[in-house]
């Protein structure tokens, strides 16, 4: 089974370019033909997808999520999967790669996946910043604890005396 795969550099952090991917409700701002995105659960959505009166429905199940390095995710029902890999370039640029399965023989999905990746770019950098944020973890289907930050109250005591 072929896969496509896009890179794109984008100029902001990759704190801030993983952040945005998270939000996937979003994507039908940006992406054409993404007409809806409905999330049911962290790691479940609906999609609606096409133009005019042509549209396709599924069910897209995120398998593994890993804050600032990549989302991975599968269609259920059906032989679609994909992953979005984040490298941080610099401070404020970031460089992302789709990779998406399998390739339809005429290439269509290369020039869709071209074009909504463009304009998430010009998307993410005419903002500057994230719409939000989902940093959990995901591995193997399931949504991991999120890490918390240690307490300050839990540091080194002095003695009193």
């Amino acid at each position: 089974m072929s896969t496509i795969e896009e890179t794109l550099q984008i100029a902001v952090p990759v704190r801030t370019a993983y952040n945005q991917w998270t939000q996937f409700t979003v994507f039908p701002r940006f992406m054409a033909a993404v007409r809806d995105v409905e999330q049911f659960k962290p790691t479940l959505t609906r999609w609606t997808i096409g133009r005019g009166p042509v549209h396709r429905e599924f069910l897209v199940e995120i398998t593994e999520q890993r804050p600032d390095t990549v989302v991975r995710w599968r269609v259920l029902g059906g032989r679609g999967h994909g992953e979005a890999a984040f490298l941080p370039l610099a401070p404020d640029r970031t460089s992302l790669t789709v990779r998406v399965g399998p390739a339809d023989p005429l290439g269509v999905t290369r020039r869709v996946l071209g074009s909504c990746l463009a304009h998430f770019r010009e998307f993410i950098e005419g903002l500057g910043e994230e719409t939000g944020a989902w940093r959990h973890t995901v591995r193997d289907g399931h949504v991991l604890p999120a890490e918390t930050e240690p307490s300050r109250s839990h540091g080194a005591h002095w003695p009193h005396g």
